[in-house]
């Protein structure tokens, strides 16, 4: 089996090929990016004569088809809008499988921020993922899309709970990365960049689409705001979240849902602290000025709060995972529940957020060159991963200690 990884020299993509270097049943991982410097680092890192560097810019399109002759599937862990469609667009055309992380939901692209998303021939956004879809399908080829933590672990455990009762009424996906409980407390925000903070910023700041009343309906990010205990794996913390986006599949391919969101988790006061900011314009694009200069206030933020937020000695980061699942079985209502609390590797190097993104991404592209995964176009985690292969999905997350707790109540 061969795999190649868009995006190598990232740490995703790096815990991606880490992954896959431990599996005998992958004899090759080739790795890409612009700078071999980095691609070489990566290597280093994860000590493994299977990996093969190919270094490639993302506007090569010859360059990125040629290479995909020579492997079985790919992942994409690229950092951006218009790099990740790019990449996903050569690889439809070529009939070649891929899994992207990317938390938006290819076949309806975010109309806001789009991040350099170049349009062929005129076309809008929507009709633009439909025709990567239409692509996909015409090509025989899989686009395994948004699969990571959230999203992905998020909706497969719902999508796995939809299928297992009768009748669906309202699912709720809490997630998030967090720093370790002793770290919280030496930063601001009680937070820890383990991934871009200017994407954090932005889902803070955006209108999103949620499901409500059966309805898909657009609500600001940040609504919804609520405090939970965690009580599993032995812990008892409080943690609060509030709406963001996430899991954008969902409108699409669950609306008998009357209620859905996905909400980001983070530790008391952080919540409150980004309302603070939000209601001072210090979240806003439009530049002010002050004393002369042009300043746009969440630039200036994120210029002035990001090296305080970076990680210190010692610091670590934890993954959690809280969904619930409302509905009915046989008549009887009742409550499906979804835990998860992931804690870092420090030993290897990997935070929990490249185990719970990056491990979930290499499971699912070793079933994907296997052959596992049946469904052509673009297919989210939801409707990739089910039934059987769901079963095998947890099993291996649980090989790396990543584990999903279910709890069924009657209501």
């Amino acid at each position: 089996m061969k795999i190649l990884v868009f995006g190598g020299s990232g740490k995703i993509g790096s815990a991606v090929a880490w992954d896959l270097a431990s599996d005998p049943g992958v004899d090759e991982i080739g790795i890409t990016g612009r700078r071999r410097e980095a691609l070489e680092r990566t290597k280093a890192w994860v000590r493994s004569e299977k990996i093969k560097i190919h270094v490639l810019d993302v506007e090569d399109r010859e360059g990125h088809t040629r290479l995909m002759q020579h492997y079985d599937a790919g992942a994409i862990a690229l950092p951006d809008r218009r790099t990740s469609y790019r990449t996903a667009e050569y690889a439809v055309t070529a009939g070649f499988n891929i899994v992207d992380m990317l938390e938006e939901y290819h076949r309806r692209p975010d109309p806001v921020e789009v991040e350099g998303l170049i349009l062929p021939g005129g076309m809008t956004l929507d009709q633009y993922g439909d025709w990567l879809h239409e692509q996909a399908i015409r090509k025989g080829a899989t686009f395994l899309d948004g699969m990571g933590f959230a999203p992905g672990l998020s909706n497969i455990t719902l999508g796995q709970g939809i299928r297992e009762i009768d009748e669906a009424e309202v699912a709720v996906a809490r997630v998030g990365g967090i720093p370790e409980k002793g770290a919280a407390q030496r930063h601001p925000l009680r937070y820890m960049i383990t991934w871009a903070f200017d994407h954090v910023l932005r889902e803070y700041m955006i209108r999103l689409k949620v499901i409500r009343g059966g309805k898909v309906v657009e609500v600001d990010a940040g609504c919804d705001h609520e405090s939970f205990q965690f009580t599993q794996f032995g812990r008892n913390e409080t943690l609060e979240c509030a709406v963001t986006p996430g899991m954008p599949s969902f409108m699409f391919s669950r609306p008998q849902l009357k209620e859905f969101s996905e909400k980001t988790v983070r530790w008391p006061g952080h919540w409150q602290a980004i309302f603070a900011f939000k209601e001072c314009g210090l979240l806003d694009l439009e530049p002010i000025q002050v004393e002369g200069a042009r300043i746009v206030p969440r630039q200036f933020l994120s210029a002035l709060i990001t090296p305080r937020l970076q990680p210190k000695p010692g610091d670590t980061d934890v993954c959690v995972m809280y969904n619930t699942l409302i509905g009915k079985k046989n008549g009887k209502k009742i409550k499906k529940e979804y835990f998860m609390w992931d804690e870092a590797d420090p030993e290897h190097g990997i935070s929990s957020m490249m185990r719970a993104t990056g491990f979930t991404v290499a499971i699912a592209v070793r079933m994907l060159a296997a052959g596992k995964i049946k469904e052509r176009g673009i297919v989210p985690p939801e409707d990739g991963i089910y039934g059987p292969l769901y079963d095998e999905f947890i099993r291996e997350l649980a090989r790396r200690n990543i584990i999903i707790r279910q709890v069924t109540t009657p209501l």
